[in-house]
């Protein structure tokens, strides 16, 4: 089953695709254009995207699957729990993952989402 991009998923991908680096706006240009085709079951929030490739351009990355940005979160009290990595393949959003380091926190898209608004 395929659903439309959630709220949560727009929102990091918004903030760890840097506008002013030329591969991060190729891939901002797809994000209209995608959906979540699955997401982890463990409760993280990784999310694997369905993408009509007919309606967006790739961005120039290698052809391979590629981290295209990633950025560690930071909670209030300066500890850094995890990251989140955003992949493609062939130029295209393929998913978002968030990783957790810790065994202390808890780390999901919506904490990532959170950590990441609060440093911009």
């Amino acid at each position: 089953m395929i659903e439309s991009l959630p709220a949560d998923v727009a929102e990091v991908l918004a903030a760890v695709l840097n506008a002013n680096n030329p591969v991060h706006v190729a891939l901002r240009r797809q994000v209209p254009h995608l959906s979540v085709r699955a997401r982890c079951t463990c409760g993280c929030g990784t999310a694997y995207f369905e993408l009509d490739t007919s309606e967006v351009e790739p961005a120039p990355t290698n052809p391979g699957t590629v981290v295209a940005a990633e950025a560690q979160l930071v909670t209030e009290a300066g500890e850094c729990p995890g990251e989140v990595l955003v992949f493609t393949q062939g130029g295209y959003l393929a998913w978002l993952e968030v990783c957790s380091w810790s065994d202390d926190i808890e780390v999901t898209l919506a904490a990532a989402s959170h950590w990441l608004q609060a440093r911009s």
